[in-house]
């Protein structure tokens, strides 16, 4: 066996030296530099193959192919009684792919991808846990209800050479990996997590997945600031890439599509976490809206886009005179620049003095939101919030400010108006460049469209 020697990698992008460095030349992250024991790949035998025909087995030789002559047949997806996951992997898990799963801890990874794993009683499904013993498995089995007709086998294993022999037995059609980070490979000597260990374990998962066209969920750990564990190529490998995240205080929890070679990477899906576990939110705009009796200034209704699902949000904004030199700008599920940027405008272009005043902004229902065309909101509720002026309640806004103050068009402008219209409401503010090609006679909403948000003032405060 060829000799080990130790090199130096960065725990956060796998970045690999000879000596340690201060700072990674390739993410430019400080004292993030660990020693690790390499071997040599010509010395690896692959764990998987090594299992099912030792190390004599034919290796099958690929061959180029002209494109037009490769025959294609739309895939045959593997649907689970999950719509909410369906959605998100773009209509189904595709045989033979990779997909990873990141999120907070306790924010309800293992408990997804176990219901998963129960929901499917007419497909064979491995669940291996390198977390938990069986006992406890089977006790969160329990308190979802859902172990009784699952056709659910569960695997206590770390290391990757027992976990390809009992593959091998079971010959599952879905294996489920909880977590990637405590895996080990008998190949690398380096310990459970580290850059070396997660990059080759997931290397063997991926040419399993890819040679025998089964689907394997990987379940990882994320960093402080929110980042997939382990190096940076650990979500390159991977065909689909999912956040699950949410705030512990709410009982609502998202799950984010990222990175996807199968779909759409913008899609969204919602869930409820409940004492039998979590539940699919199928209208998502029915639950972020607050029910109140009487109207309240600074509070202003968005339609916005994720992917291709149309929410309702709210959007609060709370402006006060500060009690400090520095006045403060606070944005939740906001981006707190493009906060910055609306109070300029503004001041700037409309004179609203905003500068000694404090401003906090929050997205109701622990969302957070990066679509432009609630800028139309934002700037609604801020200035009903400093006028102290409700807004009516039975009105929305989809709309992109710009920095002169002209309102600019939003995409998919038809869905947001369906979207407000099924909801109830009886009029929705837009863009007048919306308005080109817009069939407004098929709904039953006011459409109102505006040029700049001095129109925007009139029609409301004026």
């Amino acid at each position: 066996m060829a000799k080990s020697k130790s090199a130096y990698f960065c725990q956060s992008c796998g970045y690999e030296s000879p000596k340690w460095m201060g700072q990674c030349p390739s993410c430019k992250q400080w004292n993030s530099f660990v020693e690790e024991l390499v071997t040599p790949a010509s010395s690896r035998v692959p764990e998987w193959r090594s299992t099912t025909a030792g190390t004599t087995a034919t290796k099958r030789t690929n061959k180029a192919a002209i494109i037009h002559e490769i025959v294609y047949s739309e895939e045959q997806r593997i649907l689970t009684p999950d719509k909410e996951f369906n959605r998100v992997l773009g209509g189904g898990i595709v045989p033979g792919s990779l997909v990873l799963i990141g999120g907070e801890p306790g924010i309800g990874k293992s408990t997804l991808m176990l219901q998963l794993a129960l929901s499917l009683p007419a497909v064979k499904t491995l669940y291996i846990s390198g977390e938990e013993s069986e006992q406890q498995i089977k006790m969160r089995a329990e308190r979802l209800s859902q172990s009784s007709k699952a056709n659910c086998y569960i695997l206590t294993e770390s290391s990757t050479q027992n976990i390809f022999k009992q593959i091998e037995v079971v010959n599952p059609n879905v294996v489920v990996i909880d977590s990637i980070q405590t895996l080990h490979s008998s190949q690398i000597e380096s310990a459970p997590g580290s850059v070396s260990q997660v990059r080759e374990c997931t290397a063997e998962l991926l040419r399993f997945a890819k040679e025998t066209n089964t689907p394997v969920l990987i379940v990882g750990h994320i960093t402080k600031d929110g980042s997939i564990a382990g190096p940076k190529v650990l979500e390159h490998m991977v065909d689909t890439v999912l956040q699950f995240e949410g705030d512990r205080n709410h009982v609502y929890r998202i799950l984010r599509s990222v990175k996807n070679r199968f779909g759409s990477s913008s899609e969204l899906g919602i869930y409820e976490m409940q004492g039998a576990g979590l539940r699919e939110v199928s209208n998502p705009s029915e639950i972020m809206l607050s029910q109140r009796e009487s109207p309240v200034s600074g509070v202003a209704v968005a339609a916005m886009l994720e992917g291709v699902r149309p929410l309702m949000i709210e959007v609060q904004a709370l402006v006060s005179n500060s009690a400090f030199g520095t006045p403060q700008r606070t944005a939740t599920g906001f981006d707190s620049k493009r906060l910055s940027m609306l109070l300029a405008v503004l001041e700037k272009r409309f004179g609203f003095r905003l500068s000694a005043q404090d401003v906090f902004l929050n997205i109701a229902g622990g969302l957070r939101v990066e679509d432009p065309a609630i800028d139309l909101a934002v700037i609604a509720a801020l200035i009903s919030s400093q006028q102290d002026i409700p807004l009516p309640s039975q009105v929305t806004f989809a709309g992109e400010v710009g920095l002169s103050g002209e309102i600019r068009a939003v995409n998919r402008i038809e869905q947001r108006i369906a979207e407000a219209e099924k909801l109830g409401f009886e009029g929705i503010f837009i863009s007048k460049y919306n308005v080109k090609g817009l069939d407004a006679k098929k709904y039953n909403i006011a459409i109102r469209p505006m040029a700049t948000l001095e129109n925007l003032f009139n029609a409301l405060f004026g």
